[in-house]
C-alpha cells in the first residue's frame, strides 16, 4: 500500500508551480512536507487529487503500482487517496451524518445500512472524542477551526483511504484543538498512509514523522528526519 509521485509537474493557467517533485508514501508512514507560502505545497496536492484547474504536465502518480495520475476525483477516491481541506467548505441544509454515509456509499460498491453505519458512525465518534451532537449539526456551519478539522478526520476515518493527504490540517488551530487533531491522526495512521503538508513544525510535536521534506519554488530542496522540521523551526525556511 503506497502512493509514489515520480518528476511529476503541474501548471496552474500557464504558469509552473510544480517542477518535478519525487515522493513515496507507504502504509503507516508520515511523510511532512514543508515549506513557505507560495512554494507549490497546496498546488500539490489538489493536483494529486485531480482538481481541474491543475494541469499535470509530467510525470506520475502511482498508487499501488496503479498509475492514477489522469484519473478523475471520484476515480482516485474509490481507488484510496483523501485530501483533507485547509479550508473545509460550509454545507448548509445537510447534516455531517447524511454526509458521511452519503460519502461512503457513493465511494463503496456495497451500500451500507443506516443501523450499521449508525454503529460505525459512533465507533469513530468515540475513537476521536468528537461529541455526539456534531453528527445532527448542519455540515461545518457555525464550527469552529477545530471542529471543521476534526470533521475532515472524522470523514477520513470513515472513508478509510490508502493515502490521507493532510493540507495545513494544523492551520488556524489552537494548542488544545492540534493536540486533538494529531491524537486523532495518530490512531488512523497506523492503516494507511499520511502526506502531512504544512508550515510550521508545531503539528509534529504531537506526531512524529517517518520524513520530512523542504519544498522551496515548486521542488523539494532538503530532505531528512524529525530533526530537520526542528531546524527550520529555528532558521526558518532557508
Amino acid at each position: 500500500m503506497s502512493l509514489e509521485i515520480k518528476n511529476l509537474k503541474v501548471e496552474v493557467e500557464g504558469k509552473q508551480i510544480v517542477k518535478g517533485i519525487d515522493l513515496k508514501v507507504g502504509k503507516g508512514k508520515v511523510v511532512a512536507l514543508m515549506g513557505p507560502n507560495g512554494s507549490g505545497k497546496s498546488t500539490l496536492s489538489f493536483a494529486l487529487m485531480g482538481h481541474p484547474r491543475y494541469k499535470i504536465t509530467s510525470g506520475k502518480i502511482l498508487l499501488d503500482g496503479k498509475d492514477i495520475t489522469n484519473a478523475k476525483p471520484d476515480e482516485k477516491s474509490r481507488a484510496g487517496l483523501f485530501l483533507s481541506f485547509q479550508y473545509p467548505k460550509e454545507i448548509s441544509g445537510v447534516t455531517a451524518s447524511n454526509f458521511l454515509r452519503t460519502a461512503l456509499n457513493t465511494r463503496n460498491k456495497k451500500q451500507i445500512s443506516v443501523l450499521d453505519f449508525h454503529k460505525l458512525l459512533q465507533e469513530k465518534m468515540n475513537l476521536l472524542k468528537i461529541d455526539k451532537s456534531f453528527t445532527t449539526r448542519y455540515l461545518n456551519e457555525g464550527f469552529s477551526g477545530g471542529e471543521k478539522k476534526r470533521m475532515e478526520i472524522l470523514q477520513m476515518s470513515i472513508l478509510e483511504p490508502k493515502i490521507g493527504i493532510l493540507d495545513e490540517t494544523d492551520s488556524g488551530l489552537d494548542v488544545d484543538s492540534l493536540k486533538i487533531v494529531s491524537e486523532g491522526i495518530n490512531k488512523l495512521k497506523k492503516d494507511m498512509g499520511i502526506l502531512l503538508i504544512t508550515h510550521y513544525q508545531r503539528i509534529l510535536d504531537y506526531m512524529t514523522p517517518d520524513e520530512v521534506h523542504i519544498i522551496k519554488e515548486g521542488k523539494i530542496v532538503k530532505s531528512g528526519g524529525k530533526e530537520l522540521a526542528l531546524e527550520v523551526e529555528k532558521k526558518g525556511f532557508q
